[in-house]
């Protein structure tokens, strides 16, 4: 007669070491503190005008340069930029002095003939405009703080 072993070949299981469980626990709380931080956007002094729809309302009658600066909801690097560089007092003062600060979402239905005027194509896009409406400036993708600055400083 054949007798059957009803015990398994697999090792029973283990506690894992305390190590590994307090290792995952502090991984999990740094990633979700980073997922946070990525989209936290703090309240900025920028007066942002968001109803312009044509390039005919970006030119205006006074000698202020334009910002346009093109963003998507979804946009990672849009919100480190409204983070750390809008929501700087230095820069929103200056914004709010010498230039008319427009934020165009491109998702926007009633944004597609802006977008397609300046040939945006990545977000962020940060365009300076002259009061023609000519572009002075034209940069894409995330700027930090002190070339902001310097972008501003050259108007």
């Amino acid at each position: 007669m054949k007798t059957v072993n009803n015990s398994s070949s697999k090792s029973p299981k283990t506690k894992s070491h305390p190590f590994w469980q307090w290792f995952w626990l502090t991984f999990l709380v740094v990633s979700l503190a980073y997922a946070w931080y990525s989209f936290y956007v703090p309240s900025n002094d920028v007066k942002w005008a968001e109803n312009i729809t044509s390039v005919e309302k970006i030119s205006n009658n006074s000698d202020k340069k334009t910002l346009l600066f093109f963003t998507g909801k979804w946009c990672a690097p849009c919100r480190v930029m409204k983070r750390e560089v809008f929501a700087d007092k230095e820069v929103s003062k200056i914004i709010n002095s010498q230039i008319i600060p427009v934020i165009i979402d491109i998702d926007k239905p009633e944004t597609k003939d802006l977008v397609k005027h300046f040939t945006v194509s990545a977000t962020p896009t940060t365009i300076i405009t002259d009061s023609e409406g000519k572009v002075i400036d034209y940069v894409v993708g995330k700027i930090d703080k002190n070339k902001f600055l310097e972008m501003l400083n050259k108007l």
